[in-house]
């Protein structure tokens, strides 16, 4: 992921253009570890990480950051700020929207499934050449937890004051 940031970061550099981080948290996901064991909750993980991955394009990069945690680069957005956020925003929508769909689990030890609803927080930043990868990761994950504090389930943007 640090690699794939870093590149990214460079080819904004090179373009002009802007790229995102999107810092995606999953919601409620605990009680579906404590309740169904750790193997269900890594099926879910599995599905979430799929589900992302199809939501963005190909050039982009989906990465488990750890626990519930997911990471999207997105890169190539356009020249102007604010259609950048535009953009950015219309993708971390779309993302949260399916992970807001229900998950079907299979639970191994018991040979059937159940039916959960995660749902995420997701923080954003945008950059362009005026950030380094470790300040972007560290504001990506400022604005998820600022997500988390106004009720979950919803995209912040992170903006410096």
């Amino acid at each position: 992921m640090n690699d794939r940031l870093a590149q990214t970061v460079a080819l904004c550099r090179r373009t002009g253009t802007y790229g995102a981080l999107l810092f995606a948290d999953l919601d409620n996901f605990k009680p579906l570890n404590d309740n169904y064991g750790h193997d269900a909750a890594d099926l879910l993980l599995i599905e979430a990480a799929n589900r992302l991955k199809h939501v963005v394009r190909e050039v982009d990069t989906v990465a488990r950051y750890g626990g519930d945690e997911f990471v999207v680069i997105v890169s190539e957005l356009s020249h102007e700020r604010s259609e950048a956020h535009k953009q950015a925003e219309q993708i971390a929508v779309k993302m949260l929207s399916r992970l807001m769909e229900p998950f079907v689990v299979m639970l191994p030890s018991k040979h059937n499934s159940i039916e959960y609803v995660c749902g995420a927080s997701i923080g954003a930043v945008l950059f362009s050449d005026d950030k380094e990868h470790e300040e972007i990761v560290r504001y990506g994950d400022i604005a998820m937890y600022k997500a988390k504090e106004a009720g979950r389930a919803q995209v912040v943007f992170y903006e410096e004051s």
